[in-house]
């Protein structure tokens, strides 16, 4: 019975529908990238976490919302690694919004595994300030070893996820599921650090 318990407590945690008060100092003072956008900075806790994995679920856009960050972090002397996705950059649109493309990198795995692996290492180099990444399919071990890695090269990891995986388990300190409302976004946080998902705003 308490075998079971503790089971259905650990899907809980790992779904982000419990919070642990004594993880909230360290949470509360682990650091944070501005989204660029101040009232999705309010939902998210503060910005985008840094050192962790986010992810954005979404069947249409989303990486609009990562873009002033990317312009932020591209002005350090570290890469923003690009990998497997599903259509190639335009520099033009990126340079427009602010983003040095000369630390653009992209990365393309011979299959799914190369590209997880690729994403593991680029997280753990510590010569990315970010790492995005389009998995197809990606356990919960796997996704394990992304967040540690994310940690141990102080690096945002970003996975762009259709929003079905809303209803798998996830790693990730953040999970944001984006639609499109007429002609803006709208987002839910799912998942956040240090706090209640559920909060949603029209961007």
């Amino acid at each position: 019975m308490r075998a079971e318990a503790e089971k259905n407590i650990d899907h809980l945690l790992q779904q982000g529908l419990l919070w642990r008060g004594r993880e909230a100092a360290a949470l509360a003072d682990r650091a944070v990238l501005p989204s660029g956008f101040s009232r999705l900075d309010e939902i998210m806790g503060g910005g985008w976490p840094r050192a962790s994995l986010a992810e954005i679920l979404s069947d249409g856009p989303g990486l609009s919302l990562l873009l002033p960050a990317l312009a932020s972090l591209s002005r350090q002397s570290r890469w923003l690694a690009w990998v497997d996705a599903p259509w190639l950059p335009y520099a033009p649109a990126l340079a427009a919004r602010g983003v040095d493309v000369s630390r653009v990198l992209l990365i393309r795995g011979r299959d799914a595994d190369q590209g997880l692996w690729a994403a593991e290492q680029a997280l753990r180099s510590g010569n990315c300030a970010v790492v995005m990444l389009w998995p197809g399919k990606i356990s919960m071990a796997r996704a394990r070893r992304l967040q540690l890695a994310a940690e141990e090269g102080d690096c945002l990891g970003v996975l762009f996820r259709p929003r079905r995986a809303l209803s798998q388990a996830s790693m990730a300190a953040l999970r944001l599921e984006v639609k499109p409302r007429e002609e803006r976004l709208e987002i839910q946080v799912h998942k956040r650090p240090g706090g209640w998902g559920g909060r949603r705003l029209v961007l």
